[in-house]
């Protein structure tokens, strides 16, 4: 298993159905602030939930079909990005993110995003990584504009929450040419 630095005393590497028991304590400490947008949190509510959860990435990772990374700081786990669904033929990827509120506002997420999106692009030539956010999601339409994405538009009453309200989905990419002519030296 890889680790890699993303600086402040963290660092990003694969999640694993071995580590259940660290996603739910993580759930547990998080699950209200995370579940406001996202159904991760309604997802893993017990043992046997985040094990079958990273389970079904395992299975992903194994068909190249998407990916899940942990964000630690000190040894801790406070969130995570993913993609949610790969397609090496197409070319194309949907990236993702979650943070418990104890690790907000320290730009891990962005730092991440961009760590997993470069590999995709550069190692596994994706040409188009999407980032789906419910319009008031504000935290995360920021970290797209940070990473250079285009917003393309909104996707109506899209997704169904797990608690019952449909939510506007803000639809956000970006192109591999774009991607490689923006990024500075120090990001690639």
């Amino acid at each position: 298993m890889f680790t890699k630095p993303l600086g402040d005393d963290a660092e990003l590497s694969p999640l694993e159905p071995w580590q259940a028991e660290e996603l739910l304590a993580h759930m547990d400490r998080g699950r209200e602030f995370i579940g406001r947008y996202i159904g991760l949190a309604h997802a893993v509510h017990d043992l046997e939930s985040a094990r079958s959860f990273l389970r079904s990435y395992a299975d992903k990772a194994r068909d190249d079909a998407g990916r899940i990374y942990g964000i630690r700081v000190d040894g801790t786990l406070v969130g995570g990005v993913l993609f949610r669904v790969m397609d090496v033929q197409q070319g194309t990827a949907e990236a993702g993110c979650w943070l418990e509120p104890s690790a907000v506002g320290r730009g891990l997420v962005t730092r991440a995003s961009r760590m997993i999106i470069d590999w995709a692009i550069r190692d596994r030539s994706i040409h188009r990584v999407e980032w789906m956010a419910a319009v008031g999601n504000t935290a995360s339409i920021a970290v797209a504009k940070r990473l250079g994405m285009v917003r393309e538009g909104v996707l109506r009453q899209c997704y169904l929450h797990p608690d019952g309200e449909r939510l506007d989905l803000e639809v956000w990419s970006v192109l591999a040419p774009e991607w490689i002519n923006h990024q500075s030296p120090r990001e690639r």
